[in-house]
């Protein structure tokens, strides 16, 4: 299969050599100390989710809900249906909402931060002992509209070469935060650029709290680029690529790898706590997925509008 390069979040990137080979089996031991963490993961769809997705008036209600088209580095330039918890948010876009092969179905990526100033120096300090001998770092910027750039995040790839989704691990500027345009909090503590800080209180004022779990089906290219990030982060990794699954768990969320074809590859399912047990279970049709939410405080999000 022919990879191709560049991540939608990160503009043009250099070709490098492949971080880690399908099938590699990492060696087992314990994990390094957690530095990164779930941030957000975003997906593809059909253009008959993603339009129901975006007029849902049930997910308005469900969650802080937002549609927007955002600048990044180079001029890049994509719109995205988000739901965002207190912590961690999804990004869930339609065929076209970005331009290019990220755009087209089953496309997906994964987005891992750090909570304190300075430590994605030290998770990319470790990817070389993992087989990244030269980690790919960039920096995001974001333009809110009057053409300046305003840098956003840090990031850290393990490789431009991709099939249909890629990670990264990131920490945000803090230039970002003192933008009154980006709407954050004030830090909690000194060096304080976690995931709280940059996202708003408004989730208290609807249903979903966080994303606890998600299921990704990748390429085993992609998964074999994956997993050395995921490593260097602290996140408890479980299965192999030649396996076909990989679990990586820590910080209050699992994320499951499923290794498929190209043409199976995507977003598959969401776990996400609630603040609060609805008490009864709903069952909401949206587009070619289905939300289920309670009767506990939990809800179960699958898409099968993906291939597969």
């Amino acid at each position: 299969m022919q990879r191709r390069h560049v991540l939608k979040m990160f503009g043009a990137l250099a070709a490098v050599p492949v971080a880690a080979l399908p099938g590699t089996a990492w060696a087992a031991g314990p994990p390094e100390q957690q530095l990164l963490y779930f941030n957000h993961t975003y997906g593809v769809f059909d253009r008959e989710t993603a339009d129901a997705i975006e007029h849902s008036t049930f997910l308005r209600e469900f969650a802080n809900f937002q549609v927007r088209t955002t600048t990044g580095s180079g001029g890049q330039v994509w719109t995205g249906r988000y739901l965002m918890g207190r912590q961690t948010y999804v990004e869930l876009l339609g065929i076209g909402d970005v331009p290019g092969p990220d755009g087209t179905l089953g496309a997906a990526g994964l987005g891992l931060s750090v909570e304190r100033a300075g430590e994605l120096a030290t998770v990319r300090g470790r990817l070389p002992g993992l087989g990244v001998p030269e980690p790919i770092d960039f920096l995001q910027t974001r333009d809110f509209g009057d053409g300046v750039k305003v840098p956003w995040f840090d990031a850290v790839l393990t490789t431009a070469e991709y099939d249909a989704f890629g990670a990264w691990a990131m920490e945000y500027r803090p230039e970002y935060f003192a933008d009154p345009r980006s709407n954050t909090e004030h830090a909690a503590f000194p060096g304080d650029v976690g995931r709280e800080r940059y996202l708003s209180d408004d989730y208290r004022k609807h249903l979903m709290r966080d994303i606890t779990g998600v299921h990704l089906a990748v390429t085993p290219g992609d998964l074999g680029d994956t997993v050395p990030l995921l490593k260097a982060g602290g996140f408890r990794v479980r299965g192999t690529v030649a396996g076909g699954q990989v679990v990586a768990s820590g910080g209050g969320t699992t994320i499951r790898f499923e290794a498929v074809p190209r043409d199976r590859a995507g977003l598959k399912r969401l776990d996400l706590a609630l603040n609060r047990a609805p008490g009864v279970r709903r069952e909401h049709r949206i587009g070619k997925s289905t939300l289920v939410v309670g009767p506990g405080a939990r809800a179960v999000w699958t898409f099968d509008g993906v291939p597969g």
